[in-house]
């Protein structure tokens, strides 16, 4: 996906003797200093001032990974070719002795950390060298092994350190204390059990179990003494270590900062990230923070600097404590310059004012997303877009409508009925069966224009029911259901009932199958392995997807990392595996019923049984818009990129403009000038920007380690170079770039960064341009995604959302369908691209119905893998994206529908009832792009297994044309058809697999 390397590089400053003690070093791609892939990222330069037949040196190198021993080290000449008579003498984190040959004077090199790169480029394998022992054995014995003799031997003067480039350079705080040092530090604070180091944003806490030298000589405590501009965002830390002991339950406070003018800034503009904040869901939490013996634990502080204070020098202090510790103060000197921040100091992020972003509220209400309308509230009949929900007395529905059309771009005049019963929560005993009732139709109470939620109390036999749900706008229904037992009882079963009707329970995809035709019978049980708990069954213009939950749901990890973080059994739905679900059709209903089995219930235990379910169309379909907007998928010239017919651009990282995957903020000015240049020549542009996985050149990074796990998965480390050298080992090594050096983690489902990324995409949007979002996969709920769209909404009258997926259909993902994965997310995106894994070939109109068009959900979309099947695809609307490969390019059907018209025409699908043009065969469909009294684009694409012809059905009325004059064209389209006329009574040829595009007028 990315660029070379030598076309977009831009030349850093050289690296000084002092290492870099920044957030993180800039991240301007640098040229190598080195081959890092055979000698390391690291070294050190020494002067040898004569030639001599060996040489000793002692490099101070200080080193944080934990067994520099075992690593060998790699000595070069003036001449930069290998020195191979090499001793090495004590190796350890603090320093390293080495003789070697100096055949001639001049500087030499010692790389350290040399490593062995295997595996797929983009998700390498990475080792460090063993130690080898090159030397000859004349040379070694004449040298001798007496480190006492060595001595004796000229000495080569360590001159600097250097890295690869300046990135990968290790910081001043990631120099170890030597073992005297932390002896005299502690032996200043004898049996003290925590030991506190105030720590400005320049120097992120890098070590999470070594001192770092600056603290050892510096010692502990102390005041921390700082400047900001008046409005901005101010961000510190306070290293808390217990070198004697675990140190439990760290606590922080904070005093008033006070001017010797007497102005002041209260106290709580301070706050503390590691001990709590707002959680991704808008809603506050706390946190304990333990510090285990020996390790470190830096706690990340902000101030809020008001914009209308008095410039001055404030003084106050913040207090640090933990239990059986004595508090430690440490006091505060901010010094509040003239001049004012423009936007809190953001627009630099390695100042870090952005880290305020994580606690954010921005978006977080209950207010409509376009195209959604207000929720309608009669009673218990609650309206919505196209749909209707009736509820039972037990607040479950007693009724679902949709009124969208079969074409999906209107509505019907009669609504279709979802259901053929109420549903029911049934729970059964030795004495019967007992449903869930509530002594009266639930009141209904609103939130805002999008939300409203009722409560029911109820009874079920001998449990007590408390049902608390709520219906949004996009058709989304959650219910927290807790069933309590008064006294101990036994029970056969608690179960879900959702009788559908057969009208529409046409398809089914989930629980283990693709979208296809719904089962007549079928039973599906737990299993952590699959990353299942529900399903999506209806028809194109009315559907329900369900899922099954309880009180502990957590998201899993998806795309590749699904088993690192599975599914969480529902303790109460599984029921240690005897829970499960069936499907089956019978005479009055398609029954779907989720039941939990045999279990014994204690008095006073409560049972969650959570249930999501979502009404599908989320919206209807808009073809013109669709075929109107022409992606090009690629960085590229805009004039080319307008001159092929593109008009929407999609930006993918490890480009210029955006080289760090999920970190768009560090090429500002490169970026706000292609937006302004496609701006101008009416192209839209679309960045690459999700939170699945996180570049390592974000400078937050440092500050993310500080919180656990609460934002980066905890894993088995390894991966490229920069993560081992530069964490601490405990993450997932995700998506990595070799040409840019570009390596990420991934990040731990919901959590506070949802809220950075949101307040992400507002500067974007407002700083840079950007019309929309390219989400290649998605680790976030509908919760972030609707504040997405808000958020981009309230800067773009029509922001372009578009979402890829690779199939999700495997074992390493869990077998969950792609679909199902991210329903939850349609209603606030605009289209899809389903994508790699996909079978195009192989699989049903069903399965494309279902598991790729988004149609039936209102949507529309792309192909990729093998660039697709551009005949099946227009069944669908659909083609593949320019730019992408050689092969997709579909710069001849755009050629085609603009001289049809296509934006003017109705789409009418081959899955209509009332089609107007069909075949006669069951495997060769028709989709009809109506432009009624002019003509219809005849979408032709066959399933059939060998070569075929067929004749067409045509309903000349619904049409609007006259069948005697009527004749069927094929425009030539290169790789798609020859040119070829018809007349409407002919047989047309159709090869497996392939069709036509045929202009009826």
């Amino acid at each position: 996906m990315g660029q070379q390397r030598s076309a977009w590089i831009l030349m850093g400053a050289l690296l000084g003797a002092t290492p870099l003690a920044y957030a993180q070093a800039p991240a301007d791609l640098q040229p190598l200093r080195w081959n890092a892939d055979a000698l390391g990222n690291h070294r050190y330069l020494l002067d040898v001032k004569a030639a001599a037949k060996a040489v000793h040196v002692v490099i101070p190198w200080r080193r944080r990974d934990a067994h520099p021993e075992q690593v060998a080290v790699l000595v070069t000449g003036p001449d930069g070719k290998p020195v191979a008579n090499v001793l090495r003498g004590g190796i350890s984190q603090a320093q390293g002795e080495l003789v070697f040959e100096a055949a001639q004077a001049g500087t030499y090199a010692v790389y350290y950390q040399p490593y062995v790169s295997k595996g797929r480029s983009n998700y390498p394998t990475v080792t460090y060298a063993a130690p080898t022992d090159t030397a000859d054995v004349n040379w070694a014995h004449k040298v001798g092994i007496d480190p006492r003799a060595w001595r004796k031997l000229p000495e080569a003067t360590v001159l600097r350190y250097e890295a690869v480039d300046d990135f990968d350079a290790y910081t001043s705080m990631e120099r170890t204390a030597t073992p005297d040092e932390v002896k005299a530090l502690l032996a200043a604070h004898a049996n003290e059990r925590l030991l506190v180091f105030p720590e400005t944003r320049e120097h992120p806490v890098r070590m999470f179990d070594a001192l770092p030298e600056s603290w050892a000589t510096r010692g502990a405590g102390g005041a921390l003494s700082d400047s900001a501009l008046r409005g901005e965002y101010l961000s510190f830390q306070v290293g808390a270590w217990a070198p004697h002991g675990k140190v439990d339950d760290v606590r922080v406070s904070f005093a008033d900062l006070r001017s010797d003018a007497g102005a002041s800034i209260p106290a709580s503009a301070l706050t503390c990230f590691n001990l709590g904040g707002v959680d991704y869901a808008g809603k506050p939490f706390t946190t304990r923070v333990d510090v285990a013996e020996g390790k470190i634990q830096p706690l990340w502080m902000g101030l809020n600097v008001p914009v209308s204070i008095a410039p001055g020098v404030y003084h106050g202090e913040v207090t640090v404590s933990a239990d059986g510790v004595p508090a430690r103060k440490i006091p505060l000197a901010i010094t509040v310059e003239a001049g004012q921040a423009v936007a809190h100091g953001d627009d630099d992020p390695y100042k870090l004012t952005r880290l305020r972003w994580l606690n954010s509220t921005l978006a977080q209400d209950d207010e409509l997303v376009k195209p959604f309308t207000a929720i309608t509230v009669k009673g218990a009949t609650l309206g919505l877009l196209g749909r209707e929900v009736k509820l039972d007395a037990n607040g479950l529905p007693a009724q679902i409508t949709s009124r969208f059309d079969e074409r999906m771009t209107g509505f019907a005049p009669r609504p279709t009925n979802m259901l053929a019963a109420p549903m029911r929560l049934v729970v059964e005993d030795a004495s019967g069966v007992h449903v869930l009732t509530g002594s009266k139709a639930p009141t209904v109470q609103t939130n805002g224009p999008a939300k409203v939620h009722w409560q029911v109390a109820g009874i079920a036999g001998p449990l007590q029911g408390d049902v608390q749900a709520s219906l949004e706008a996009d058709g989304t229904l959650v219910y927290s259901i807790a069933l309590t037992a008064k006294d101990a009882v036994t029970l056969r079963d608690i179960r879900l009932e959702m009788p559908l009707s057969h009208d529409m329970a046409q398809y089914q995809l989930g629980l283990g199958r693709t979208g296809d035709h719904a089962p007549a019978d079928f039973q599906w049980k737990w299993n952590v392995q699959n990353n299942q708990d529900g399903a999506w069954i209806g028809t194109v213009n009315a559907g329900l997807e369900f899922h099954l939950r309880d009180e502990h749901y957590l998201r899993p990890l998806n795309t590749n990392f699904y088993h690192q973080q599975p599914l969480r059994m529902p303790v109460s739905w599984d029921n240690a595996g005897q829970g499960g679900i069936r499907l089956h059709s019978d005479r009055d209903a398609y029954a779907v019923q989720a039941f939990s089995g045999p279990r014994q219930v204690q008095a006073g235990e409560t049972l969650h049984y959570d249930l999501v379910m979502r009404v599908t169309p989320f919206k209807t379909i808009k073809p013109a818009e669709h075929f109107a907007e022409r992606f090009f998928h690629k960085y590229g010239d805009l004039d080319a990129i307008k001159a092929d017919g593109a008009n929407v651009v999609n930006i993918h990282h490890a480009t210029p403009i955006n080289p760090w995957i999920n970190y768009p903020f560090l090429e500002p000015g490169a970026m706000r000038a292609y937006i302004d240049t496609a701006h101008q020549r009416g192209v839209r542009v679309k960045i690459y920007d999700t939170v699945r996985e996180l570049s390592d050149r974000a400078p937050e990074l440092p500050m993310l380690e500080s919180l656990g796990h609460e934002v980066i998965s905890s894993g088995k480390g390894g991966g490229f170079s920069w993560l081992q050298e530069h964490l601490d080992g405990d993450y997932i090594a995700a998506w990595h770039v070799p040409e840019n050096r570009d390596a990420a983690v991934i990040n731990a489902g919901q959590s506070r960064w949802h809220n950075y990324y949101i307040e992400g995409l507002d500067w974007l949007a407002r700083n840079m341009g950007i019309d929309g979002l390219y989400l290649d996969d998605v680790a976030y709920d509908r919760t972030t995604m609707k504040r997405v769209r808000k958020v981009l909404q309230a800067h773009r009258e029509h922001p372009l959302i578009d979402l890829h997926s690779a199939s999700q259909y495997n074992p390493r993902d869990g077998y969950i369908n792609s679909v199902l994965l991210y329903m939850e997310l349609f209603p606030y995106i605009d289209r899809l691209w389903f994508g790699e894994e996909f079978d195009y070939e192989k699989t049903s109109p069903s399965y494309w119905l279902t598991e790729i068009s988004g149609i039936p959900y209102g949507l529309m979309g792309e192909m990729l893998q093998h660039d697709g099947n551009p005949w099946r695809g227009m069944l669908f609307g659909m083609t593949n994206r320019l730019g992408w490969s050689p092969g997709s390019d579909p710069r001849g059907l755009w050629k085609l529908w603009d001289a049809f018209g296509i934006e003017q025409a109705d789409m009418v699908g081959w899955w209509v009832h009332d089609t107007p043009i069909k075949t006669d065969r069951a495997d060769v469909l028709v989709t009809s792009y109506v432009r009624k009294g002019k003509k219809t684009l005849v979408a032709l694409a066959s399933w059939a297994p060998e070569k075929t012809s067929v004749k067409l059905a045509i309903d000349w009325k619904a049409l609007g044309i006259s069948a005697g004059k009527a004749t069927l064209v094929a425009a030539p389209i290169e790789g798609f058809q020859p040119a070829a006329t018809f007349k409407p009574g002919d047989a047309i040829p159709v090869e497996p697999g392939k069709g036509w595009l045929l202009v009826l007028e």
